[in-house]
């Protein structure tokens, strides 16, 4: 064969092979394309997913949280718009010389801003000098930016700045209930970046949920350059907004409580000192406040538990109440029976003493809890009475378990005494635990005709969009653990040892004798477990108390942790203050009076009924009355159905008049003003406090959406 045959069937052969190889390879390519048409999933991506996040956008709609506020309307917690400073050091962001988007001069912008952000020109301008970067952001010190800082550097003029608006908890009172607000922080989600406010104490914690509502978001179709497409549609879900919440918490009785610790301050020193106030004829918590306390707004925490329902105690001798009360329910009571007072040696020969250990000669055991003898509680325990009769009595109260009031991190305090030494101790408030939310609570039966009350300290919770009310909380009855024998019996001997001469409570009394209560004084376990400590300040000193006696409102319960000197002094002028304010807060005076018979009426509900119906019932029950209105059917009242109302107060009833106007409140307590204006729809300024001697705005004035009233008050009215 020649060369030239041989070679023309080798150029056959390779253009086979090339035609074959390509045509193989072509078959590749339409299988893969048609294995990529019919497939969801190739090499462990999803094609669609994939094509999706390149087509679509979805941008989260953050919700609002919730606001919280008092009883009357003041803000507690609620958010502010907050700024982060950023600037774009890239030139390309310029694009007119004339108005230059980018930092241009940066040591003149290192000058100006320094002073406003609190940093040096050489912090700031080491940020302006970095390298490579679109933009840099200040640090700390940047961000969190209020609006009256943010209009300062947006008064330089300076190119290249700009600002990230987010929000931040803000709490315009500061240090006030702060254990009872907790607080609530920033945090930064890593993988999407986003700020999210979440609750860490307080209510703030615990409604955290509620509170934070639940964020919404928009998917749309973009193009290649993000835009969204036009009239391509799109999936929203919008933000469910964070719900409001009103507390309990009166913001003039816990005014009065802040301002009584701070005066206590002055001339005394502590560990810790407590005072909580709790609403005597429905169980709402009215204030409670704690020294040392903390800024929410800054956070200067030594301790992060709060003291009113997370820190039990041993309460010494007010749990003496309980104790006779368990006497008295039990059937073993003799007021006037007596006994040898000073010292009593236990059957192992332990010897537990009074606080004057000299004793008072044989007293009786009425006169035994005015002078808060400890040798008392052991005789009536010893003779009449077993661990078991005293322990389910104070289960019964609601000692040993928690309250179930809606703040976090509360504990149940122990009720563990079995032995002769240990049922003693706690019959007069040693070796065991308690909290002052359990005490108030436990003192309810005692302001409500032996009926146990429920706790709370959340008024209503509110959607603030729609104003729909979510949750109201009112009154609720546990059960009845003492007859009127016992309670009565038991406000005569509190008001005993407050206004007895010489009693262990006359450090209380006020002029009026309407304050009655019970002293104790606990001493502090030995932190190696061995006794108690026996320095003269080595004490927890504590009130528990009902003002006023004849028509209860507040039941007050206060502790101090080594005071100085182990004086009662700082309890005593502080509940003293207390009380001569909310007297006049409430429309009392607190001077040595006349006693007047009070009787009581459980309000019954008239929403809905004829004006005529709802007159002929409370003229029947010689209940004081005034109409709001021309209308002839109620709407509203004030008192609300089940609260208690005595025949000095009155009742209001708004009628479904479309015209109402704004009635003549000049002479009124000012909780009694505010709380009939809340009920019209109407915003109360309060200016001083007692009764109200002038409102801004005259009676008969139409009322309108979004109207503000100012009442001017004094201690003593006199019309």
């Amino acid at each position: 064969m020649t060369k030239q045959k041989k070679r023309k069937k080798n150029n056959i052969r390779y253009s086979k092979i090339v035609i074959f190889t390509s045509l193989f390879l072509f078959a590749c390519m339409i299988g893969r394309v048609i294995q990529l048409g019919l497939s969801s999933e190739v090499d462990g991506v999803n094609l669609k997913e994939l094509a999706s996040k390149r087509t679509t956008a979805t941008e989260i709609l953050p919700a609002q949280r919730g606001s919280i506020y008092t009883s009357n309307g003041d803000p507690l917690a609620q958010n502010v718009a907050s700024y982060k400073l950023i600037a774009y050091l890239d030139p390309s962001r310029t694009t007119n010389e004339d108005n230059p988007q980018h930092v241009v001069d940066k040591l003149k912008t290192a000058k100006e801003l320094a002073p406003i952000l609190g940093m040096s020109e050489e912090e700031v301008l080491k940020y302006l000098s970095k390298e490579g970067v679109y933009q840099t952001e200040f640090g700390t010190k940047g961000k969190g930016l209020s609006e009256i800082t943010k209009n300062k550097i947006e008064a330089l003029n300076l190119p290249g700045l700009d600002f990230i608006e987010s929000f931040k908890r803000y709490y315009p009172k500061g240090d006030f209930a702060s254990y009872t607000v907790g607080y609530a922080k920033t945090e930064t989600d890593e993988e999407t970046g986003k700020e999210n406010i979440v609750g860490e104490m307080g209510i703030e914690k615990y409604y955290d949920k509620i509170l934070k509502g639940e964020d919404g978001y928009v998917t749309y179709q973009k193009d290649l350059q993000g835009y969204k497409i036009a009239d391509t549609p799109e999936q929203r879900k919008g933000a469910t907004q964070g719900k409001d919440i009103y507390l309990t918490i009166d913001s003039q009785i816990q005014f009065f409580i802040e301002q009584a610790i701070n005066n206590a301050d002055i001339d005394y020193d502590w560990e810790w000192f407590n005072i909580t106030i709790m609403d005597a004829k429905t169980g709402a918590l009215l204030a409670t406040a704690t020294s040392p306390s903390f800024d929410p707004n800054i956070r200067n925490i030594t301790n992060y538990l709060d003291p009113t329902v997370a820190s039990p105690y041993e309460p010494g001798s007010t749990m003496k109440t309980f104790t006779y009360m368990a006497a008295m329910e039990n059937g073993v009571y003799n007021g006037q029976e007596t006994y040898l007072s000073g010292v009593y040696t236990t059957t192992d020969g332990t010897q537990i003493g009074d606080w004057d250990r000299n004793g008072w000669g044989m007293i009786t055991f009425d006169k035994g809890y005015a002078m808060s003898s400890n040798v008392g509680v052991i005789n009536l325990i010893n003779r009449h009475m077993s661990s078991t009769m005293l322990r389910e009595y104070f289960k019964k109260l609601g000692f040993g378990r928690k309250t179930g009031i809606t703040l976090p991190n509360e504990e149940a305090g122990s009720l563990n005494f079995k032995y002769e030494t240990e049922i003693y101790n706690a019959g007069f408030g040693q070796g065991i635990t308690t909290t002052p939310i359990q005490n108030v609570k436990a003192m309810t039966t005692l302001t409500n005709d032996g009926m146990l009350l429920e706790p709370f300290v959340v008024k209503k919770i509110v959607d603030p969009e729609t104003k729909e009310v979510i949750l109201k909380n009112k009154r609720t009855e546990i059960e009845r653990v003492a007859s009127t024998e016992t309670v009565q019996k038991m406000i005569q001997l509190m008001d005993d040892c407050v206004n007895g001469l010489g009693n262990t409570g006359s450090g209380f009394r006020i002029p009026s004798g309407q304050l009655i209560g019970k002293t104790g004084t606990a001493q502090i376990a030995s932190e190696n477990g061995n006794g108690y400590l026996t320095g003269k300040e080595d004490i927890i000193s504590s009130f528990a108390g009902i003002y006023p006696k004849d028509n209860p409102k507040l039941i007050i319960y206060a502790s101090v942790k080594r005071p100085s000197g182990g004086s009662q002094k700082p309890l005593s002028n502080a509940i003293k203050e207390i009380v001569n304010n909310a007297s006049k807060y409430y429309g009392n005076t607190d001077t040595e009076e006349q006693k007047i018979e009070i009787t009581e009426y459980k309000l019954p509900s008239f929403l809905n009924k004829k004006v005529e119906s709802a007159k002929t019932t409370l003229t029947s029950e010689k209940i004081t009355y005034q109409i709001l209105g021309n209308g002839d059917k109620i709407i509203k009242q004030y008192p609300e159905k089940n609260d208690i109302i005595t025949n000095k107060d009155t009742v209001y009833l708004i009628t479904n008049d479309s015209a109402l106007t704004i009635p003549n409140v000049v002479g009124l307590s000012s909780k009694v003003a505010s709380n009939l204006l809340n009920e019209l729809g109407i915003k109360v300024k309060l200016e001083g406090v007692g009764y109200v001697t002038a409102q801004s705005i005259p009676e008969q004035t139409p009322i309108t959406d979004g109207l503000e009233i100012t009442l001017t008050l004094n201690p003593k009215f006199s019309g």
